[in-house]
């Protein structure tokens, strides 16, 4: 089985972008909504947690340079 390569922030980002645009198009049918909701909530997650675990290591670098 292949390894599932890792998923970006900005490739989320791109993926949110692109739902939104197909909710603002009118290029989403009602059947689909939930999938793209799903989606959206997995990918908002990703990014919460990618820029908390940044967030965290350039706290912990700036306390290194202060000690």
């Amino acid at each position: 089985m292949a390894e599932k390569k890792k998923q970006t922030y900005a490739q989320a980002i791109a993926e949110l972008e692109e739902i939104v645009t197909k909710l603002q198009n009118n290029e989403c049918e009602i059947d689909e909504l939930k999938t793209y909701t799903d989606r959206s909530l997995s990918l908002l997650r990703f990014c919460k947690d990618k820029l908390f675990e940044t967030d965290e290591e350039i706290k912990k670098m700036l306390e290194e340079l202060d000690s």
